[in-house]
């Protein structure tokens, strides 16, 4: 296997996988590290479940030999775009947290490895009447599932001021979440230039652009219910996997990397501790990486929205089978 210490570099063989095209809809973070972790088998079955504009997809497809599978799951039907054109790969548009339904229903039974990257696709930033971006005015949206009821004009339309500053706290880690959101709610925004005029006066001019972001981050977060959705994500990956399958996941917020951090290491979100009678946790997983492995500087310069991402990888070793914590 590729040592996961090695860093991305802009001319390595697995990133010259990415086209002009895919650049444009979005750029993989940690795309070497993330394939190398996965420890890819020729003859195996594979799932990224965040296949967006396919890089990641295709840096595993390069490993795979005539007789492995790939399916590229997105819940964003734009992603279809930019589907592979091989006889190996599948694609489904879906939710992750359907993971288990959706190979069912394809006829796989195991996995030998699951690729998430948790990031917003450049395409979804870009794409101006999505409304995930503070730099245009655009509908309050924010939807990645684009046929979903509920986006970020019902939210903050419906919820009370307690519950929207507890989204903005939680998700947005922002201090000031009450007051931003009473703004918020006096201000009834419906499109995202309202909503920064709503919020503007509260934030400090030299951290505006930085506390925007997070504004904006703990909406989505909570448009998409995206914590809840890698917690099923999780769990499944427990049912799905095959023994010695890897999971390898890259987050960029605190709690959804506290999440994984404690699943990998426990086998559940909330990182509680069982031992066996010699005091050995008992632990699905084998951790790959005892350090959480992050971006070079060189990855950062050419891809500064990579750099808060981390990347985790587990082992599930073999049912009943104990593994010492680490």
């Amino acid at each position: 296997m590729k040592s996961l210490k090695a860093r991305g570099r802009a001319g390595s063989p697995i990133a010259m996988v990415i086209s002009m095209e895919q650049s444009v809809y979005h750029i993989p973070a940690l795309l070497d590290q993330s394939i190398a972790g996965l420890d890819i088998k020729p003859g195996g079955t594979y799932v990224d479940v965040t296949f967006g504009g396919g890089g990641h997809s295709r840096g595993i497809l390069k490993h795979l030999g005539p007789h492995g599978r790939l399916v590229g799951m997105d819940q964003d039907m734009d992603a279809w775009q930019n589907r592979l054109r091989d006889d190996r790969f599948t694609f489904a548009h879906g939710n992750f947290s359907y993971l288990k339904n959706f190979l069912r229903y394809y006829g796989i039974t195991g996995v030998d490895g699951i690729l998430a990257d948790l990031g917003v696709s450049f395409h979804h930033f870009d794409e101006v009447e999505r409304g995930f971006s503070f730099r245009a005015d655009a509908p309050l949206d924010m939807r990645m599932n684009r046929s979903a009821a509920f986006s970020a004009r019902e939210l903050v339309g419906t919820y009370s001021e307690e519950r929207l500053a507890d989204v903005l706290y939680l998700y947005g880690e922002l201090r000031q979440s009450r007051r931003l959101a009473a703004a918020i709610i006096k201000a009834q925004p419906t499109t995202t230039g309202e909503l920064v005029d709503a919020v503007r006066p509260l934030l400090k001019p030299a951290q505006e652009k930085k506390e925007l972001s997070m504004v904006f981050q703990a909406l989505r977060i909570e448009v998409n219910g995206e914590l809840n959705a890698l917690r099923k994500l999780l769990s499944q990956s427990l049912e799905v996997l095959n023994p010695g399958g890897r999971l390898a996941i890259i987050t960029y917020h605190s709690l959804e990397d506290r999440m994984v951090k404690n699943f990998m290491r426990t086998g559940n979100v909330e990182g509680k501790q069982e031992k066996d009678f010699y005091g050995r946790l008992n632990t699905p997983w084998r951790l790959v990486n005892n350090k959480v492995i992050v971006p070079s500087d060189d990855e950062v310069a050419r891809n500064p929205r990579s750099r808060s991402a981390k990347l985790r990888i587990a082992e599930l070793v073999a049912r009943g089978e104990n593994q010492r914590g680490k």
